[in-house]
């Protein structure tokens, strides 16, 4: 039985004890898979110095680095890039900027996987820091893309919805049109193999905005990761959200549904939004309580207190 088979057979023996009300201890994902020498145990620091909120820092290539289960960090030290392990090819979750997708093949390749063997590509929102590497990654590998429910038609012409206040903030920017092959309803599912990835409509950063979710297992111990998308709402100087009624409404019902999603390990867009790389290292606790309702509330707050500041003006 290959390591991916013998994976995918666990998963399902979990669920049936689990639904039978029985307890079974399985070995961890570490001891089921083939083994990854080329993993980092402190990827945070093998990125100290680099500023995670500047351009330059979102190119700055970083050693991958395990997350949970099936679960692998291929981005570089400022912009996050996922690759989920399932008993039908590996799955992608962005690519970061345009100049990193080198960077995450080279990350896939020394985990010891082969890129080819990516049979799906999913976004987290439209803009070029972090879909800006998916079409020579997809040019790369064939990966099929997947839209999340908003999606659709920023990736594929490749320009930003006209109701996004950030704009004009991609001049010189634009993404190349991307072939779709699904696109998904807020709440559905795409299955790979033993994993599924729900897509979860939240449009607070910018309206295509899409969190995913799945589960992973180790050691018999089932958690849910939450690739929560970014909940910031820049805007060029002079913008005021307050004329702005459904953009507002967006941003309500995208913090809304990132505040219950389930929630067990969160990663961000940009890791340092989560201190995902302190936690990947082990010098904060990888899983929080309540870690999507509190990111989600502390943006809630700020926004709160924009929209507070332009009605004063």
């Amino acid at each position: 039985m290959s390591a991916r088979l013998g994976t995918a057979w666990a998963r399902r023996l979990v669920a049936v004890t689990a639904a039978l009300g029985l307890a079974f201890a399985l070995p961890s994902l570490a001891q089921r898979a083939a083994p990854h020498p080329g993993a980092s145990r402190n990827i945070d620091a093998a990125c100290k110095g680099v500023d995670p909120w500047s351009a330059k820092g979102w190119a700055v290539p970083a050693p991958p680095a395990h997350v949970y289960g099936g679960t692998w960090y291929v981005g570089t030290c400022g912009i996050t890039s996922l690759l989920v392990e399932t008993g039908a090819g590996l799955v992608l979750l962005d690519g970061g900027v345009p100049e990193a997708a080198p960077l995450v093949i080279a990350n896939i390749r020394r985990l010891g996987f082969n890129p080819r063997q990516i049979r799906w590509i999913l976004v987290s929102h439209e803009h070029w820091d972090h879909a800006g590497a998916v079409p020579e990654i997809q040019k790369l590998t064939g990966a099929r893309i997947v839209a999340g429910p908003n999606q659709l038609s920023a990736l594929s012409s490749g320009k930003a919805s006209p109701d996004d206040p950030q704009l004009p903030f991609f001049a010189g920017h634009e993404l190349p049109p991307l072939k779709v092959a699904q696109t998904l309803r807020d709440r559905q599912r795409l299955t790979v193999g033993d994993v599924s990835f729900v897509a979860v409509a939240t449009p607070a950063h910018s309206p295509g905005s899409t969190s995913w979710y799945w589960k992973e297992c180790e050691g018999g111990v089932c958690r849910t990761i939450a690739y929560a998308d970014s909940v910031s709402t820049p805007a060029p100087d002079g913008f005021r959200f307050s004329d702005h009624p459904p953009r507002i409404r967006g941003i309500e019902a995208g913090l809304t549904a990132i505040s219950a999603m389930p929630c067990d390990i969160l990663i961000t867009p940009h890791p340092a939004v989560s201190d995902l790389l302190p936690r990947l290292s082990g010098v904060k606790p990888l899983a929080q309580p309540g870690a999507c309702l509190a990111y989600a509330r502390t943006a809630r707050e700020t926004f709160t207190a924009r929209i507070a500041a332009e009605k004063a003006k």
